[in-house]
């Protein structure tokens, strides 16, 4: 390093233990405060620079001295009845992004200080939010560490089965994306609880399933026809954020062809969010508690689901081989009836690899979404009675028919999605120069 990045660091160094000094000073540690720690960082930046010329033993003589140093600080400064260590595994940390400045990333430095400064100091809130942690709740983190964590890591990755689509481990990256959306809205409801109010109770609702959602409300609706503005209300939001997750899986799983085909997704996504909040505004503040709703993060939920996804790849891939774009229409008018997740996740996947292209991935997205609409506003109608089914059906009919308006009007290439769905045409390869004589 020349001098000043030398000096960068150690000033980078400084300011980072700082941080978490002024954290542990406020906190009233009595191993160390705001002086220590940026002691503690600089020491690790300065043994870092030290290996270079006298090697790696510098850092590791460094960590030492800072572990008798906090052994000692300990003995003399513990209460009775001990406390914990937290202030110690902070000091190392420090240290080690110290050392880290001189061979490493700033960047990565500068988000490890800041979220262990934050760690420290939300440490009130952390806990509570542990104590008050529910045990099913902690069985479905748990559930999902076991499909993210360690199944997922264990499977092949390579191709197998009738047109190459099944690969297990992207089918399981897909398992692992839905149960962690699912997951995030069953983590919320359970916190929030009968607390929500209708919008975020549709929020709450769309991240776990809306499927789930309008057939629980209205359900519930039966018995009580007077809350059937409120349920609407809830359904729609719901609804909407289907939509927003529509988007995050098209992102996850084709990030190249991101902007062609969310933007259709996107009208159709503000057109609804749109039609909610004028409908909450009709209703008011009304208090809306979620129907039970299944852990998300069952592992026999994930295997259904893997399994549902796995069937739609392959049926998708051989109906584009057998009947060309006409069939996957097909394919997503049934799909979208009980569930978007699938459709949405294999047809960016083929959008993606070059099978499908842009065009036609978007069209069947947005036909299974208006499909699903129309499915759910039937079981609304169904379950919760006309009162109810008149409202949600309202609704969607205005985005259905914006829907069918995008699929007949939106363009394929350049204009509004910025975008081709045709491959670029490769140039022609340049003619041999003439023979010389």
């Amino acid at each position: 390093m020349n001098f000043i990045d030398t000096l960068q660091a150690l000033g980078m160094s400084a300011a980072l233990g700082a941080l978490v000094g002024l954290e542990r000073e406020r906190a009233g540690s009595a191993i160390g405060g705001i002086r220590t720690f940026p002691l503690i960082a600089v020491l690790g930046t300065l043994c870092a620079l030290l290996a270079g010329t006298y090697g790696a033993w510098t850092v590791a003589g460094g960590m030492l001295a800072v572990v008798a140093m906090l052994a000692v600080a300990n003995f003399a400064n513990r209460p009775e009845g001990g406390t914990g260590i937290t202030t110690e595994i902070a000091a190392l940390i420090v240290f080690a992004i110290g050392a880290y400045l001189v061979a490493g990333h700033a960047a990565v430095a500068a988000v490890a200080g800041g979220t262990l400064a934050l760690l420290l100091h939300f440490k009130a809130p952390l806990h509570d939010a542990v104590r008050r942690m529910e045990p099913a709740v902690a069985a479905a983190i748990m559930r999902f560490v076991l499909i993210s964590l360690v199944i997922l890591p264990l499977l092949p990755d390579r191709a197998y089965g009738p047109y190459g689509v099944l690969n297990p481990r992207e089918i399981w990256w897909m398992v692992v994306l839905i149960v962690g959306l699912g997951l995030g809205g069953y983590v919320a409801n359970a916190w929030f609880g009968a607390r929500a109010g209708a919008l975020l109770g549709g929020v709450l609702g769309g991240l776990i399933s809306s499927t789930a959602t309008t057939v629980g409300f209205a359900r519930r609706v039966r018995g009580a026809p007077e809350a059937a503005p409120l349920a609407a209300v809830v359904i729609v939001v719901a609804s909407a954020v289907a939509f927003v997750r529509v988007l995050v899986e098209i992102a996850v799983v084709a990030p190249t062809a991101l902007r062609a085909m969310a933007a259709p997704v996107a009208c159709l996504l503000v057109l609804m969010a749109v039609i909610a909040i004028a409908m909450w505004l009709v209703v008011g503040r009304a208090k809306a508690e979620l129907p039970a709703q299944g852990n998300p993060a069952e592992l026999r939920s994930a295997l259904i689901f893997a399994g549902l996804y796995a069937l739609i790849i392959v049926v998708v891939a051989a109906v584009k081989d057998r009947y060309g774009n006409s069939g996957l229409y097909v394919v997503a008018v049934i799909s979208g009836l009980t569930d978007m997740d699938a459709i949405t996740l294999s047809t960016s996947r083929l959008v993606e690899g070059g099978t499908v292209g842009v065009a036609t991935g978007w069209r069947v997205v947005v036909i299974a979404a208006l499909s699903n609409l129309l499915f759910k506003g039937g079981a609304a109608a169904v379950l919760g009675g006309w009162r109810l089914g008149s409202r949600v059906l309202s609704a969607f009919a205005v985005v259905v028919v914006a829907g069918i308006v995008l699929l007949l009007v939106w363009p394929d290439g350049g204009g509004l999605v910025g975008a081709s769905s045709a491959a670029p045409a490769l140039p022609a390869p340049a003619s041999p120069p003439p023979a010389v004589p």
